[in-house]
This record gives structure tokens, C-alpha cells and sequence, in this order.
């Protein structure tokens, strides 16, 4: 049948499961709204590009499915540019389309021409620029099909004008299905190998990262991890993937994470990596990271192994395929006097929540108590709250933690948080945001509020950008340039504009309180905490130094 290119846009989302999209209209991709206008896709209408990029994140993480966000060309499309270098970093999977300019404009400065492609291509897993409306469905399926499979990452398609409203001959197909890949010939040699390294090892321990909960295989690791009787770490991206109540679970590791955890990495003689990148963060000095220990390195991406650490073994492919052999080989080894000593770094750091005074640990640690057993997706932005979040929160289930891992980016954290909560209505999304990157994106609160997501917004005010503020204390003799924030903002006011109820909170039993009545009301709510200026997080490595060197903050 013949049909525009803009409508295969469309009948290509509704093959792909599409039901969700995040956007924001322009003059070169308005035939394509048009036809959203009575698609069977609900369109959410953000403030903002990097609203409509940030969310499709967040649906996406939330879900399991492929996010998506639509802009015009020019201004629109490079407001997309941050949120894709998120996603690009945290291997998260996108598709994000944009108008263009109509071929016959291209290359001649035409009003609001970018080369999207060309900006994006760094941070982009792949792109297209579709110059025929013929090739429309064929790049719409291949570019599902690269987001999702192998290492997921966002893909982006620029579709100009004239391609939009050209007709086409359109075969609708059932979508391609990914197939996993077999394992190389030599893989089962090289688990053969890893398992007995494993059992020899007295001091071993386990690094989950992102890249489990990416694969799905949060279940096989942790009867990868029970089998072997192994200490388990998680990296920032990679909680939840192994349940934090798990006796096995040490905590958080890398440069504020919790001391049994990195101690156990320090000491350790194995390390058995799955789905991590090794960032500085994690490694602090790297040639003390990999002193006298041997590497283990799992991931489904080659470029990974061997990029930042030497790995004795590396194990390339699917994260379920691999575990399920080492579950087959597996036999713990002699870790007795390996647990006795964790057992001493357990006891000796213990987490003290004082509630004398309103703090971000205590808050967290509140909301934490009181969502046991609950369907919630904890957000962050990024900052001291975010580090404060993964050290006091206590994730067990996969896909319930959201954060912007590789890249930082602040003013993430809301507009992810209402994406995950579209992309998973029946769990309650609940954000930590600091004021400085609650700022950056806080119109999308209007965003909310129009389409009645109830996401529990927790501004942690502090009145500085907190983590700046934190090095400055410590490493530039508190000459706080820039980064404290004195002028007071009404945030109540703020919310209650935009149409959401909001009230402030200066102590433990008033935060408690209106933590009660947001979670009781099925509502959008914002909730400001005021705290210290001067609270910093602790523990804290010191930059580039060894995993148990710690700074003295006091």
C-alpha cells in the first residue's frame, strides 16, 4: 500500500510495541505529528528536548523496552545531544528521531539545518540521515534492532522534510527478533579456566556492574555468586542487580562506596568483573586497583576487556549464556579465613542514622524502611544526594535504580523519573534531586503535572552545588568558588505553579510526616529537605589513590 514516509514512521513504532513517545514539535517534523495526531501512541508533550531525551531514558530503564523521543531539526535535535551521551554511556537502549530540513536544503545553511548526524555520531551507538522515503521502514527496524541487541545503546534517525510527506510502497513485517548470539568456540575453555582460577582463589570477590542489569541475568549471577560462596560489589550502575540484603552483598564500591566493600576489592587475589568498564571511579589508581590480584573480566563487549584493567581471562558474550557455564563448573573454594576477615571490616563500619537533626542519610534511609516489599524505581539526579542514595538505599530488584552513571549528567533526574514512572505506571517513581541540578530541568514538573504521573519528588536543599562545594572543602582550602547557592528559591511556590503540592521540611519529624502523606495520596509531590550545607559524603577515596585510602573528613 502506498503511504507517507511519516506514517511508516509510525506503523514502524507499532510494530516495534511502541505505545509511549516523548517529544516536542517543530516545523520540519511536523508531518510526522500529524500523523501521531490519531496513532495509537501516546505522545507525552515535554518543556523541554533534553525533558523529552532524559524520559525516553528513563521508560527505558524502567521497562526493559526501547525508548523513545522525537524533535525537530536545528535547536531541537542538538538539545537531544546530552541525553543520548547518557544513554550512550549507561547502554541504555533509545531511538530518537528528528526532522530535517528537505534534501533538496541540505548542505546550503537552511533555516534550523544541523548535521545531527554528524554531532551525534560520538555519542550515538548509530545513526541515519533517511534521503528516501523508500528506505524509511527498513532503517526505522534496523534502528530498533541495534538499540536493543548485543550492548543496547540509543540510535538515532534524522528524517527530512520532503522524506516525511513522500509516499512509499510499505510491507508491514513482524519485527526482527534479536537471537542470541552463540558463545565463541573457545568460550567454554576459557569458563573451564575461570572456574578453576575461582576456586583457587583464597581472597576472591565479585564486581557486579550495569552491564548484568542490561542483560538481564540478575538471577544466574547470584546463583553464579551462592555456588562459589563469593563477596559481592556493586558499581554505582549495578545496583540491584544483586539484592543488597543478601549476606553475601558487601555494598557499594568505588570512590564513595562502603569500606567492606572496597577493603574486600583492595585485598582481594581474584576479581571476577561482570558488566563493568573499570571507570576511574571505580579503580582509583589503577595499577594499585590490579596489583597482586588476577582479572576476570565479563562482558558482552570486546572493546571492554582489557581497555582499563589486564584481564588474566576475559569472558565475551551474553551475561546469561556465560553464567549458566560457570554455574555448571562451579565448586567453591577454602574462603573461611577470606569471610572472617570481612566479617571484622563489617563490624567495625557500621552506618549511624541520627535523627537529631534532618540529614540526607537519615531521609533516605526513611523512605528505604518505609518501601519494603513495595513496586518503587528510586531516581537520582547526580550530586552528594546521588552518592548518599546508592550508599544508604537498600535496592534488591533489578531495574529499580536509575541514575546517570557514565556521563554525570546533571538535570537528569526528573524528567528520567517521570519516564520511568510512564514506563511503569503500576511502581511508584521516587527522585532524589539536589536544588542545583533540580533547576537545570524543574519545568518538567508542568510535565507531571499535565499528565497526572504521581513521581515523589525529594529536593535535598542544601544551598550548593553539593559535590562541588565537597572538593573544594577538601582539596582547594574551602575557596568555594561558584558554587554555593545563597539566594533562597520558593520551591513550594515553584511547584505549586506548575500544579504540583509541595511542602518544605527542616527536621526528622516533619519530613516523616510529609513522607506519609505523598506516599499515601496516588499524586505527583514534591518534598524539600533542608540540610546542612556543610554534610559531605563519606566515605571517600582519595582521587587517583588506592581503593582503602580513605580522605579524613572528620
Amino acid at each position: 500500500m502506498k503511504i507517507s514516509g511519516a506514517r511508516a514512521v509510525v506503523e514502524c513504532l507499532l510494530e516495534q510495541g511502541v505505545d509511549t513517545v516523548f517529544g516536542y514539535p517543530g516545523s520540519q517534523v511536523l508531518p510526522l505529528y500529524d500523523v501521531l495526531y490519531d496513532a495509537n501512541i501516546r505522545h507525552i508533550l515535554t518543556v523541554h528536548e533534553q525533558g523529552a531525551v532524559h524520559a525516553a531514558d528513563g521508560y527505558a530503564r524502567a521497562s526493559g523496552r526501547v525508548g523513545v523521543c522525537i524533535a525537530t531539526s536545528g535547536p531541537g535535535a542538538t538539545n537531544l545531544v546530552t541525553g543520548l551521551a547518557a544513554a550512550y554511556m549507561d547502554s541504555v537502549p533509545l531511538v530518537a528521531i528528528t526532522g530535517q530540513v528537505s534534501t533538496t536544503l541540505l548542505g546550503r545553511d537552511s533555516f534550523q539545518e544541523v548535521d545531527i548526524v554528524g554531532i551525534s555520531m560520538p555519542v550515538t551507538k548509530h545513526n541515519f540521515l533517511v534521503k528516501s522515503p523508500a528506505l524509511v521502514p527498513e532503517v526505522m527496524r534496523k534502528a530498533f534492532l541495534i538499540a536493543r541487541s548485543g550492548r543496547p545503546g540509543p540510535v538515532l534517525v534524522d528524517i527530512p522534510k520532503d522524506v516525511q510527506t513522500d509516499l512509499l510502497d510499505f510491507c508491514p513485517m513482524v519485527p526482527q527478533r534479536y537471537n542470541v548470539r552463540p558463545l565463541a568456540d573457545n568460550m567454554r575453555t576459557l569458563v573451564e579456566k575461570a572456574a578453576s582460577l575461582i576456586r583457587s582463589a583464597k581472597r576472591p570477590v565479585m564486581v557486579i556492574g550495569g552491564g548484568v542489569v542490561r542483560g538481564g541475568a540478575s538471577k544466574e549471577v547470584r546463583q553464579v555468586v551462592e555456588k562459589y560462596r563469593l563477596p559481592v560489589v556493586s558499581t554505582l550502575m549495578g545496583l540491584g542487580a544483586f539484592p543488597a540484603s543478601h549476606p553475601q552483598y558487601l555494598g557499594l564500591t568505588g570512590m564513595h562506596g562502603h569500606k567492606p566493600a572496597n577493603n574486600a576489592v583492595a585485598g582481594a587475589d581474584l576479581i571476577i568483573a561482570a558488566g563493568s568498564r573499570f571507570n576511574d571511579r571505580v579503580t582509583g589508581d589503577l595499577e594499585r586497583y590490579q596489583a597482586n590480584k588476577m582479572i576476570i573480566h565479563i562482558d558482552i563487549d570486546p572493546s571492554e576487556v582489557g581497555k582499563n584493567v589486564k584481564a588474566a581471562i576475559g569472558l565475551i558474550g551474553e551475561f546469561k549464556q556465560l553464567f549458566k557455564l560457570l554455574i555448571e563448573m562451579g565448586n567453591p573454594g577454602e574462603t573461611k579465613e577470606w569471610w572472617q576477615e570481612i566479617a571484622v571490616w563489617r563490624q567495625n563500619f557500621t552506618l549511624n542514622y541520627n535523627a537529631e537533626r534532618l540529614t540526607a542519610p537519615w531521609l533516605i534511609r526513611h523512605i528505604a524502611d518505609n518501601t519494603i516489599g513495595q513496586p518503587v524505581m528510586f531516581v537520582t539526579d547526580v550530586g552528594q544526594h546521588q552518592m548518599w542514595a546508592a550508599q544508604h538505599l537498600k535496592i534488591d530488584d533489578p531495574g529499580s535504580w536509575l541514575t546517570s552513571g557514565g556521563l554525570g549528567a546533571m538535570g537528569f533526574g526528573l524528567p528520567a523519573a517521570m519516564g520511568a514512572q510512564a514506563g511503569r505506571p503500576d511502581s511508584r517513581a521516587i527522585l532524589f534531586v539536589g536544588d542545583g541540578g533540580f533547576k537545570m530541568t524543574a519545568m518538567e514538573l508542568y510535565t507531571i503535572a499535565t499528565y497526572d504521573l504521581p513521581v515523589i519528588v525529594i529536593i535535598i536543599n542544601n544551598r550548593c552545588l553539593g559535590l562541588v562545594r565537597q572538593w573544594q572543602q577538601l582539596f582547594f582550602n574551602k575557596r568555594y568558588s561558584a558554587s554555593l547557592l545563597p539566594r533562597e528559591i520558593d520551591f513550594v511556590g515553584h511547584s505549586r505553579a506548575l500544579g504540583v503540592e509541595a511542602c518544605r521540611t527542616t527536621t526528622p519529624d516533619e519530613f516523616s510526616k510529609a513522607w506519609a502523606e505523598a506516599w499515601g495520596k496516588r499524586q505527583p509531590r514534591v518534598i524539600i529537605a533542608d540540610v546542612a550545607g556543610d554534610d559531605l559524603v563519606s566515605p571517600m577515596i582519595v582521587p587517583g589513590a588506592a581503593l582503602d585510602q580513605y580522605v579524613d573528613i572528620g
